[in-house]
């Protein structure tokens, strides 16, 4: 019989990592949590070494996701992914900023093309970034796939704006951590 559900899980260990009560008040802040749940995953071997997060305009946090590729067999389980799904399930809309709220994501790394593609759609109205994808295919085995040339005035076109390197030589370490506890290994 053909499957008729999906059920994609985050790790238990965030749990006891996240704030939810808590306002991340600035950029700072917001990529701070999505690179400890980059290192989180990989310090617990969840899965890759990813993290993100949803926030309102205000800093608040709608939810988070990290890298369950491949405990979850599943190619589309990127961190990215999983907190816009996650963000779209808790508020009931598939475009978060649709009543005109302000929404924010927070990334460890760069959006790799699938997770480029899904900011496009998500309803996000800025996007943060840590690591840059070059830094992510220096330091791993990944492959980020082809963005437009001008990927950050695509979005820009669309009323997403973009600011990155922010805390870029910490999202940097959690790929060397990454790779010295064995990598794709788990």
């Amino acid at each position: 019989m053909i499957p008729a559900q999906l059920h994609l899980t985050l790790p238990l260990w965030l749990r006891d990592k996240v704030d939810d009560t808590r306002l991340y008040a600035d950029d700072d802040a917001k990529i701070a949590l999505a690179i400890e749940l980059a290192r989180g995953n990989v310090e617990n071997r969840g899965g890759g070494p990813f993290g993100a997060a949803v926030f309102t305009g205000e800093g608040r946090l709608v939810a988070v996701g990290v890298n369950r590729v491949v405990p979850q067999s599943c190619s589309a389980a990127h961190a990215e992914m999983m907190a816009f799904m996650l963000a779209q399930q808790r508020l009931q809309r598939f475009r978060l900023n649709e009543d005109g709220a302000k929404f924010i994501l927070a990334t460890s790394a760069q959006p790799c093309c699938q997770c480029y593609g899904a900011t496009v759609w998500a309803g996000v109205d800025e996007l943060l970034i840590g690591a840059r994808s070059e830094d992510v295919e220096e330091l791993s085995e990944f492959d980020e796939g082809p963005l437009p040339a001008d990927w950050i005035g695509e979005l820009k076109k669309r009323g997403i704006a973009v600011r990155r390197d922010i805390r870029r030589d910490e999202a940097r370490q959690v790929f060397v951590r990454y790779r010295e506890l064995g990598g794709a290994a788990y």
